[in-house]
C-alpha cells in the first residue's frame, strides 16, 4: 500500500517515466523495427550544432540533397548529418553521396556523417536547419514524427529552417483545373492516406517550418513509367490516358530544398511550396517518353493498354509552381520528363 505522504513523491515518479519515454522518441526512432545503432563511442563528442544541417531520412531524395549540399558553394563550411532508421545501408548511402572519396580523408569525407535517429537521440543535439524527406510508410504516426522533429531536432532560434518534403497530393481532386499554393486541400478525416501529409503540415506550419509539395517523383529507373512499362504491358495500366500527371526529378526536389535552405527562415517560415517541373503530361504521356529512352525502347515497343474511360473519374490538376519558383528563386534543371527521356 502506498502511504498518503508519499503518494505525491509517487505521481511525480511517473510523471517522469512518461515524460522520459515520450521526450526521446520521434515515434520510436522511425517505429518499431531494430535501429542497429552505431555505437556511440564512433560517434562524435557532444558540440555546438550551429555548422550542421540534418537531414532526416537518406532515401533516393535525402540522399540526392546530401550529395547537393556538400557540393554547393554557399554550404562550403556546413557540417552534413544524414539521419536514417538503421545502419544497414549506410555504406551504400556514403557511396552514393561521396562517389570514390567515400574511403579517404577528403574535405567532404569529413563534413557528412550519417547517424541512426537512436544516436541523434542519444547526443540531445539541436540543429540550426533540418530536412524532414522520410516518407510516411516508416511511421506509425507521421504528423507527430514530424512534429517532434522539429521540436526535439531543430533549433528553431529564427536563424535556420525546417524543411518539410510534402506532397502535392494533398489537393482536392479536379476535373482539369489549376491549382497553387493556396488551392484547398483534401479532407484529412475523408482521405486519411493524404491527410497523414495535411496533418503534418499543419503541425510544423504552426512550428515556423515550411512544406514543399511536391510533384509525382522519377528518376530513370523509378516512377509510374518503370512500373508501367514492367509491369503491365500486357495487363494493362488502371486509369484514364489523358488523365494528368505533374512530374519532377529526385533530383531537381532535392535542388528546391536546397533553395529554401538558402533563402532562409526570413523568407520560408510558415509558408507551403508548390514544386514541379511546369509541364504536366498524361500517363500516355509518360509511357511515350520513356519509351524514347533506350532504357525501354529495347525491350517494350509500345504503350501499354488503359483501362480506363474518359468517364471513369476526374482527369485531375495542374500544378502551377511558378510563384514558389520566384520566391524560392529556384528552377529545375529538368524541365520536362520528355526533355529528360529524349536527352539522357
Amino acid at each position: 500500500m502506498i502511504m498518503a505522504a508519499s503518494y505525491p513523491l509517487f505521481l511525480l515518479f511517473i510523471s517522469v517515466l512518461l515524460l522520459s519515454s515520450s521526450s526521446s522518441s520521434i515515434v520510436n526512432a522511425f517505429s518499431s523495427s531494430p535501429s542497429n545503432s552505431s555505437p556511440m563511442s564512433s560517434t562524435p563528442s557532444k558540440s555546438s550544432s550551429n555548422d550542421k544541417i540534418a537531414i532526416v531520412g537518406c532515401g533516393v531524395l535525402g540522399t540526392s540533397l546530401c550529395k547537393q549540399l556538400l557540393s554547393h558553394s554557399d554550404f562550403a563550411n556546413r557540417s552534413i548529418i544524414g539521419i536514417t532508421k538503421s545502419t544497414n545501408r549506410h555504406d551504400a548511402i556514403r557511396e552514393q553521396v561521396l562517389g570514390s572519396s567515400s574511403d579517404d580523408n577528403s574535405e567532404q569525407n569529413s563534413r557528412f556523417q550519417l547517424l541512426t535517429m537512436d544516436n541523434v537521440l542519444e547526443l540531445q543535439q539541436q540543429y540550426t536547419d533540418v530536412v524532414f524527406c522520410a516518407p510516411p510508410s516508416g511511421f506509425d504516426d507521421y504528423p507527430t514524427a514530424v512534429k517532434d522533429a522539429a521540436t526535439q531536432l531543430w533549433s528553431g532560434n529564427k536563424k535556420g529552417s525546417f524543411v518539410f518534403t510534402s506532397s502535392g497530393g494533398v489537393y482536392e481532386g479536379l476535373d482539369g483545373e489549376t491549382v497553387t499554393e493556396s488551392s484547398s486541400t483534401i479532407d484529412p478525416v475523408a482521405n486519411p492516406r493524404q491527410g497523414r501529409m495535411v496533418y503534418a503540415e499543419q503541425q510544423l506550419i504552426e512550428l515556423g517550418g515550411c512544406a514543399l509539395r511536391l510533384a509525382g517523383l522519377y528518376t530513370l529507373e523509378r516512377g509510374a513509367h518503370n512500373y508501367w512499362l514492367e509491369k503491365c504491358s500486357e495487363s494493362g495500366i488502371q486509369g484514364r490516358e489523358d488523365g494528368i500527371v505533374n512530374l519532377l526529378h529526385y533530383d531537381d526536389a532535392a535542388s528546391a530544398v536546397l533553395a529554401a535552405l538558402q533563402v532562409g527562415c526570413g523568407v520560408n517560415s510558415k509558408q507551403t511550396y508548390l514544386i514541379s517541373d511546369g509541364h504536366p503530361t498524361t500517363r500516355r504521356g509518360i509511357c511515350e517518353s520513356a519509351l524514347k529512352h533506350e532504357r525501354y525502347n529495347k525491350e517494350y515497343t509500345k504503350v501499354p493498354p488503359f483501362l480506363g474511360k474518359k468517364e471513369d473519374g476526374l482527369l485531375g490538376k495542374v500544378y502551377d509552381g511558378s510563384n514558389s519558383n520566384q520566391e524560392l528563386k529556384w528552377q529545375p534543371t529538368y524541365s520536362s520528363f520528355d526533355e529528360f527521356m529524349t536527352n539522357n
